[in-house]
């Protein structure tokens, strides 16, 4: 195969081991000729001579030659994925010997990769079919070009008749626009719920490709749904009982007493003070409803523009029991519901400052911008978090007259702007910090602004 694709270089191999015995035979042919010797010697030894000088020139043709087409045939082998072709010869010692052996180890290598990554293909395959996750590969021009076994039984058919149709003609163009992470509801062939949808790009044959990973979250949303209302009806149920456990028994006595004969002289204070505890038993269960019904109608937020340092205080300004330091951050407006960010700022200020008054500590707010993200954060210098598990559970509070919704209005306020909210203990000092994280998107106006 070397040979007739570089006759040149062996013909130049040859011609140059010919020439490099050139002198040596002319001048053994010089005294053959010009010496005094027979004719019949003088031919003999022509011939001889001749035959050497060729004999020469084709061995040392062969060693310049042979090495080469061993490389060039191991590399061939390499290039057509053949591992176990191996190059004789290879001495650590010897140049030549070196580059077999350096040969011959690349060879390994590649073998060696070969085999890990056919083992992480057949493990990914086989992860693949067997995890119950729906994944889909669409090429540019959202044609299926890979469906796992999960995608398949989702979509109600075989994988060979699913493969090289478009998006649309499976139900899945949607799955394939708009943001992601989402949670949607969608209905297949072979199931229909409320699905997690995800994408990803990656290259394939140097294209460009859209993993597309459909995850069944009807039974989790459910168990966490389930689980909500049972942590809601076990609070509400404590809360009722508490207020209706002493109006029945006041009531009982009530009934007695105006029903005793003869009537007690103080029975009008008894009945006076028997009523009062009803009425404000009864006033406390409205506050839990409205509370309650508060937190349920959340509306969505109506964005409007919203400067951060006017913001901030405008709300330290209505904390009155306190002062409140503001450690300002840069001059920076977001679209939010200003309304919806006074409350949630006006209950982490107010929760501050409760929890200073005792410990006469300090209050401080401040904000910062960070990789595209707002942090605005009220630190206080009080006792701390003593319970950090119930921060967020609806009417769980710690304060004697605390409604336990601040926090968790205030917690969904903040996702309902796309943001988090968090309390935790301060690292090394007393008291806490409460921090919320909003996406800071700059118009051009507010762009200038800051960079000014």
């Amino acid at each position: 195969m070397v040979s007739k694709a570089t006759p040149r270089h062996e013909r130049r191999v040859f011609w140059l081991a010919l020439l490099g015995g050139f002198p040596a035979v002319a001048l053994a042919l010089g005294l053959l000729w010009f010496g005094d010797f027979t004719p019949r010697t003088q031919w003999t030894l022509t011939l001889l001579v001749a035959g050497v000088w060729l004999a020469c020139a084709a061995i040392v043709k062969e060693h310049v030659v042979r090495p080469l087409q061993t490389v060039s045939n191991v590399l061939a082998a390499l290039r057509e994925r053949d591992y176990t072709l191996r190059a004789r010869g290879s001495n650590p010692e010897d140049a030549l010997g070196l580059l077999l052996l350096e040969l011959n180890s690349l060879g390994d290598d590649l073998r060696a990769q070969r085999l890990g990554a056919l083992e992480a293909t057949a493990l990914l395959r086989r992860v693949m079919e067997e995890i119950d996750v729906a994944i889909f590969a669409f090429d540019a021009a959202h044609a299926l070009r890979l469906v796992n076994r999960a995608g398949a039984a989702l979509l109600g058919r075989a994988p060979e008749q699913l493969l090289g149709r478009d998006a649309a003609s499976l139900g899945l163009a949607s799955s394939l626009a708009g943001d992601t992470p989402r949670v949607d509801t969608l209905a297949f062939p072979g199931r229909a719920g409320r699905w997690e949808v995800r994408r990803g790009t990656f290259r394939q044959g140097g294209l460009p490709h859209q993993l597309l990973v459909l995850t069944d979250v009807s039974r989790a949303l459910s168990d966490e749904e389930r689980q909500a209302w049972k942590r809601l009806i076990r609070v509400l149920s404590h809360e009722l009982n508490n207020s209706l456990a002493p109006i029945k028994s006041i009531a009982d006595s009530l009934l007695a007493l105006i029903t005793r004969e003869p009537a007690a002289r103080d029975q009008r204070e008894d009945l006076r003070k028997g009523l009062g505890v009803i009425a404000s038993r009864s006033e406390s269960l409205s506050r839990l409803m409205a509370a309650y019904a508060r937190l349920a109608r959340l509306p969505a937020p109506r964005l409007e523009r919203v400067a951060i340092q006017d913001w901030v205080r405008r709300v330290v300004a209505l904390e009155t029991r306190r002062p409140v330091a503001i450690r300002d951050g840069p001059n920076v407006t977001i679209q939010a519901d200003g309304g919806q960010l006074d409350q949630l700022l006006i209950n982490l200020v107010r929760n501050a400052v409760d929890a200073t008054l005792e410990a006469n500590g300090a209050v401080e707010v401040g904000w910062e911008t960070r990789n595209g993200q707002l942090d605005v954060w009220v630190r206080d210098e009080g006792a701390g978090l003593a319970d950090t598990a119930n921060l967020f559970v609806p009417f769980y509070t710690t304060k004697p007259d605390g409604s336990g919704i601040g926090l968790a209005l205030s917690r969904q306020i903040a996702e309902a702007h796309g943001g988090t909210l968090t309390l935790s203990n301060r690292a090394g000092q007393r008291g806490c910090e409460a921090r919320v994280s909003l996406a800071l998107k700059f118009d051009n106006e507010t762009r200038m602004r800051s960079l000014s």
